[in-house]
């Protein structure tokens, strides 16, 4: 019986130890694709280096602006080190399937290194496209915000503005060589006329807000991005402020001030600033025509609003050439000289209270105006008015004087004013009678009831020559009376002579 072949052994006896062979292992391995475990018949090994790799694909593509994770990318560093190291030192005693050659095994890992390094550089072309779009997004939503915010009121859309300013700043701070950047200067510029539109529609007082905004965008914007568009508001802002301030101070509205003063501080040498001082004289000047219009104490008033605005507008250093003072101060006279016409239209108009007021206003602080004497007597006339209306019917002349003699007598213990109007106007006062008293009611309703008829007193008195025609009379205590004022309407004819009484009871009381 023939002997039986030996046994044959469990694994192939290990290879001598070949360095370029732990070469080629690890760097097929390197490759990710775990060619070198398929050479050394390492199922599971490379399986792994298969899965690594599949789930670093899904992690990264397809490629966004995001990129791949940096724990995905080094957690597969660490799976192809780990299996080129390890790879390297079992190739480094087990023979090879095929290329069974170790030199062809290296020379066709270091080929493969060339898969890795070329998904390299196509994900990295890839994602700086994915940025570049990405970028290209946000600049167009900033873009379309922009767009749907200028169809709003400034004050509503200036947070989605100032959001899309962001988006803008950091495409040019954090991304000034991508091609939305290139894109940035066209965007900016729409920004601007959007934000300023009012000021292309001529709504001056609106564009003032959106154009102070926009002198700001150069604190947070790059000024190379900007270019021009860096002095773009200033002039605008200089005309709106003007604008807006003609356009208030037109309507009688305070804020003129405040906008002529914004435009001299912050534009003081520009075209609209010196357009200030013409725009306030000829305002001054319409009020001065406006004098003798139809509504004279409106531009009185207007007069002397004008001459306090115009000084405060004048402080704090914008007059330098004293303009604007002189204009204030020809405001304030033209005021003050306007209030004669002033109270003549409200004697006119029956408010004779004012009309008093006024006048005797006006009297007391111009004495050397022409119209001082008459504006006396045009006070007179509305005091007597007031309690006589039909007194005031017509305006007063500087008439006086005329061929009939009125006496007034003073039955009364009070000092006393004597108003009268008609014909001629006139005041005149008469003291107190010594040993006079006030009548009891009682005694005023007898027919016997004759006052200043004492022989044995002497009533103070005064005469007056007046001329034929209705005089109205008014008598008023002087002091501190508490005495009611009396009236008296006289028809005055010629030929008589006249004597008037006054007397005081609860009341005076007056009569011929």
């Amino acid at each position: 019986m023939p002997p039986a072949p030996p046994p044959r052994p469990a694994s192939p006896p290990p290879a001598p130890p070949d360095a370029r062979r732990a070469a080629a292992v690890a760097l097929l391995n390197l490759s990710g694709l775990g060619l070198g475990y398929v050479l050394l018949r390492r199922r599971l090994p490379a399986a792994a280096c298969w899965a690594a790799t599949a789930v670093l694909l899904f992690v990264a593509l397809p490629a966004d602006a995001d990129g791949v994770p940096a724990a995905a990318l080094a957690g597969y560093a660490v799976v192809l080190l780990a299996a080129a190291v390890h790879g390297g030192l079992v190739g480094l005693r087990t023979p090879l399937a095929r290329p069974g050659r170790a030199p062809l095994a290296l020379l066709l890992g270091l080929l493969l290194l060339a898969v890795p390094a070329g998904g390299a550089l196509w994900y990295r072309h890839a994602h700086e496209e994915a940025v570049e779009q990405a970028l290209l997004g946000r600049l167009q939503r900033a873009d379309d915000l922009v767009a749907e915010s200028g169809r709003r009121s400034f004050g509503s859309a200036t947070p989605d503005y100032r959001r899309a300013l962001e988006v803008y700043r950091d495409i040019a701070v954090h991304h000034s060589g991508s091609r939305a950047a290139r894109r940035l200067p066209g965007s900016l510029r729409t920004y601007y006329t959007t934000v300023g539109a009012a000021y292309g529609h001529g709504r001056y007082c609106d564009a003032v807000e959106p154009l102070t905004y926009l002198r700001t965008v150069p604190d947070t914007m790059p000024r190379e991005q900007l270019g021009s568009l860096a002095g773009w508001p200033d002039g605008r802002l200089a005309d709106a402020l003007y604008g807006c301030g003609e356009q208030h101070l037109a309507a009688g509205e305070a804020d003129w001030v405040s906008r002529f003063g914004d435009l001299l501080d912050t534009f003081p040498r520009s075209g609209a600033a010196a357009k200030v001082a013409p725009a306030v004289d000829a305002a001054v000047r319409k009020q001065e025509k406006a004098v003798g219009g139809d509504d004279p104490c409106a531009a009185v008033g207007r007069l002397h609003d004008l001459d306090t605005r115009i000084a405060e507008l004048a402080g704090a250093g914008r007059d330098t050439d004293g303009r604007l003072a002189s204009t204030a101060s020809r405001a304030g006279r033209s005021g003050d000289s306007g209030t004669y016409a002033c109270g003549v239209d409200q004697y006119r108009d029956g408010d004779f209270a004012s009309a008093q007021k006024t006048m005797e206003q006006f009297a007391a602080g111009h004495r050397h105006d022409p119209n001082r004497a008459r504006a006396q007597k045009v006070a007179i006339a509305a005091e007597v008015a007031r309690t006589l209306p039909a007194a005031g019917r017509k305006l007063p002349t500087t008439a006086s004087g005329g061929s009939i003699s009125v006496t007034v007598k003073n039955d009364s213990p009070d000092d006393i004013t004597v108003l009268y109007t008609g014909p001629v106007t006139g005041s005149f006062t008469l003291k107190g009678c010594g040993g006079c008293k006030a009548y009891t009611w009682a005694e005023t309703v007898f027919k016997s009831f004759k006052p200043c008829h004492d022989s044995s007193r002497h009533y103070p008195q005064h005469t007056i020559s007046l001329p034929v025609g209705t005089t109205y009379f008014v008598h008023k205590p002087n002091g501190g009376s508490t005495a009611t004022p009396a009236s008296d309407t006289a028809r005055l004819r010629s030929g008589y002579i006249y004597t008037e009484c006054a007397y005081s009871t609860q009341r005076l009381g007056s009569g011929f």
